[in-house]
C-alpha cells in the first residue's frame, strides 16, 4: 500500500514538474522583447555554451565517425558492400547519431553549467537583488541563456556531423583502402538534403537545445537556495535531458522520416 501511495506521489510530482516547466516557457517567451536590450549577455552565453563546448564536440565527432566507420566496413564487408561505407556512416551520423549525441554532450557540458550557475545566482540572493531593483531576471538571466542555448545547438551539431564524416573517411579512405572517388559519390548519392540534412540536423538539433535549455534554465532558477540543493538540481538536469533527448528523438524521427 506504501509503495502504491510512493509511486502515485511520485507520478503527480513529475507531472507537476512538467506542468510548471511548459509555465516557465510562456515566461520565457513573453520576456523575449525585453531580453532584447540585454544582446550582450545573450551573446556573452553564446560563447559561454557554444564556443566552449567545440572542443569536446569536434573530439567526439571525429572518434564516433572512426569507430562507425570501422564497425560498418566489417559489418559490409560480410555482403560485398563496402564501397557503401561511407553512405551508411553519413546516413547514421546524419539522422540520429548527429543530433542526439551532440544533445547529450550538450546537456552534460552547457545544460549543468547553466543550471549550476543559475542555482549559485539563486543561493546567494542574487536574483532576489534583481528583483528588488526593478530587473526582471527572467529577461536577464533566463531568456539570454534559453536563446543561447537553441541558436548553439543546431551550430554544434553541424560540427560534429562534419568531423564525424571526416572520421570516416579517415578510417575508410586512408586505413581500410576504401576508393576516394566511391566514397564521396556513393554518400553524396544517397544523402537527401531535406530529409538528412534540414529534418535530420537542423530540426531534430534546434527542438533539443530548445529542450535542453528548458531544462537547465528552470532547474537552475527553481533549485532551493542551498548547495545541496544546486547539486540535486544539476543532476536533474542530466537526467532529464537524456530522457527528453532520447523520448522526443522517437517522436521527431517518426513525424520527419
Amino acid at each position: 500500500m506504501n509503495t502504491r501511495v510512493d509511486h502515485g506521489n511520485s507520478v503527480t510530482q513529475s507531472l507537476a514538474q512538467i506542468g510548471a516547466c511548459g509555465l516557465f516557457l510562456l515566461r520565457i517567451l513573453a520576456a523575449i522583447p525585453l531580453s532584447l536590450r540585454h544582446v550582450r549577455e545573450t551573446v556573452r552565453q553564446l560563447w559561454f555554451v557554444g564556443a566552449m563546448s567545440l572542443t569536446i564536440i569536434m573530439v567526439c565527432g571525429l572518434f564516433v565517425g572512426m569507430v562507425l566507420g570501422l564497425q560498418l566496413y566489417h559489418v559490409l564487408a560480410i555482403f560485398g558492400g563496402t564501397s557503401a561505407s561511407g553512405s551508411v556512416v553519413a546516413l547514421a551520423i546524419y539522422r540520429e547519431l548527429g543530433p542526439v549525441v551532440t544533445a547529450l554532450l550538450f546537456a552534460g557540458r552547457a545544460g549543468t553549467s547553466m543550471t549550476a550557475e543559475i542555482g549559485l545566482m539563486r543561493a546567494t540572493d542574487q536574483i532576489a537583488a534583481m528583483e528588488m531593483m526593478a530587473v526582471d531576471p527572467i529577461a536577464y538571466v533566463a531568456t539570454p541563456r534559453f536563446l543561447a542555448g537553441l541558436i548553439a545547438m543546431p551550430l554544434l551539431c553541424c560540427v560534429f556531423c562534419a568531423m564525424g564524416i571526416f572520421g570516416g573517411h579517415l578510417v575508410g579512405v586512408n586505413w581500410l583502402g576504401v576508393d576516394n572517388g566511391t566514397f564521396w559519390s556513393n554518400m553524396t548519392s544517397s544523402v537527401d538534403v531535406w530529409q538528412d540534412v534540414i529534418n535530420g540536423v537542423i530540426w531534430k538539433s534546434t527542438a533539443f537545445g530548445a529542450v535542453v535549455s528548458l531544462i537547465a534554465v528552470f532547474q537552475g532558477y527553481t533549485t532551493p537556495p542551498t548547495s545541496e540543493g544546486v547539486a540535486y538540481a544539476t543532476t536533474r538536469t542530466v537526467v532529464a535531458s537524456s530522457i527528453a533527448i532520447l523520448s522526443l528523438d522517437f517522436v521527431l524521427t517518426a513525424f520527419l522520416m
